[in-house]
């Protein structure tokens, strides 16, 4: 059966699924509990599972994170929820140091089942401390996967997904995507991390992108459409384990690239993707590769300027019809 739902309701069900599928599901965070988390994604959650499982923390980012690292060494499947991705920077030596290296250490006999939810990304006026995007950040990290859906669909299938994995999984959430509504098939289950998804079949170039801006290169692609320049749009979904294949097809067939990323551009994940179709497709390519990133600053707080900052449809098809003219 298809439904149309939000993202927030496609994640709360997710959790509500794997928690009732295992016992050993337990969820942390700050206001999770009677309120039902600050956007809503542990609503309803605490009167059926109590508070032995919803586990409502203090202000202490840390902590709680590292509470979780442990019990997920333990045997437990912790989903801990950060307010916003930018207060991982208060809890970061047990993601970085404990959870993302703790099987290696151990030569495989610790697993960490550990989930991440963080918001992240702009649109909401947050200003410099709640805007930020840090999927290269953790990207860096050898260790720890991390997710970036762009849909109901894939929040819900792909949290599955992470909630069953032995690894630690930082799960992006773009805030300004919870809000918005999409199909959801009841007979996909999970789908599987490191599979990227081609939103739109196209000729003329690729663009390769994930989150909240595989919408705006959609709408970038339907604009390009009515110029007769067809474009390829795949999300990522996954950026660790990254979908190599899906690039080297997708490249292949258009021979022209446009990366787009909400992160800024220096040193954003959309440089390592380059620079992987730069040492292993060049000969693939028609012209150089184009970063669409946003500005190397801290984000205003003012909306005219914070709307400068990001990418956005009329940024992407300016670069597109740009590069095409070369």
């Amino acid at each position: 059966m298809n439904r149309t739902i939000t993202m927030i309701e496609a994640i709360r069900e997710a959790i509500d699924e794997e928690m009732a599928l295992d016992k050993n599901v337990i969820m942390l965070g700050e206001d999770i509990g009677e309120l039902g988390g600050p956007f809503g994604s542990s609503k309803g959650l605490l009167e059926k599972y109590n508070e032995n499982r919803i586990i409502q923390t203090p202000i202490s980012e840390w902590g709680f994170t590292g509470i979780a690292v442990g019990a997920a060494i333990r045997g437990k499947r912790p989903i801990v929820e950060l307010m916003y991705n930018d207060f991982i920077s208060v809890c970061f030596d047990p993601i970085m140091n404990q959870a993302a290296k703790m099987h290696y250490m151990t030569g495989g006999q610790a697993k960490v089942p550990l989930v991440l939810r963080a918001p992240t990304g702009s649109g909401r006026r947050g200003a410099a401390q709640h805007s930020q995007n840090m999927e290269a950040l953790f990207a860096h990290i050898p260790g720890l996967k991390v997710v970036c859906p762009s849909s109901p669909q894939d929040a819900k299938g792909l949290l599955k997904s992470s909630i069953r994995d032995d690894d630690p999984v930082i799960f992006l959430e773009h805030k300004v995507l919870y809000p918005i509504k999409g199909n959801v098939d009841d007979s996909i289950d999970t789908i599987p991390l490191g599979y990227a998804d081609c939103k739109l079949e196209g000729t003329d170039v690729s663009i390769i992108t994930w989150s909240r801006q595989v919408n705006f290169a959609l709408q970038a692609a339907e604009k390009l459409a009515e110029s007769g320049i067809h474009a390829e749009v795949i999300d990522l979904r996954t950026l660790v384990p990254l979908d190599w294949e899906a690039i080297c097809k997708t490249v292949s067939k258009t021979h022209h690239v446009v990366i787009v990323e909400e992160d800024v551009r220096r040193c954003g994940f959309g440089a390592e993707i380059a620079a992987q179709i730069g040492e292993e497709l060049f000969d693939e390519l028609d012209a150089p590769i184009v970063r669409v990133a946003s500005l190397n600053t801290s984000v205003p707080f003012s909306a005219v300027l914070e709307d400068e900052v990001f990418p956005n449809p009329e940024r992407i098809v300016t670069k597109v019809i740009d590069l095409l003219k070369e």
